[in-house]
């Protein structure tokens, strides 16, 4: 099956704004963050289920970017994968 991503204008903003406090940090670290989430959430389309269901009734399930500590969470309907944290 062929899937397609949606990433919702919320969890956009939320990975400009930590790419953005990154940045700040130290220089460089907000892109190399942003290259990190875009590679996971690029993979998601391809292998949805490869991260475990988290919440049953949300039907949620989530990913850390790691090394960064930060989660993103994603839900499955359907043909669509949708990225809304």
């Amino acid at each position: 099956m062929k899937y397609v991503l949606e990433i919702r204008p919320a969890a956009m903003a939320d990975i400009d704004q930590a790419a953005a406090w990154y940045e700040a940090q130290r220089n460089g670290l907000g892109v190399r963050f942003v290259r990190t989430v875009r590679k996971r959430i690029d993979e998601l389309p391809s292998h949805p289920l490869m991260y475990p269901l988290r919440n049953r009734r949300r039907n949620a399930r989530w990913f850390y970017a790691s090394p960064f500590p930060y989660r993103f969470r994603y839900r499955i309907s359907g043909d669509l994968v949708t990225v809304f944290a």
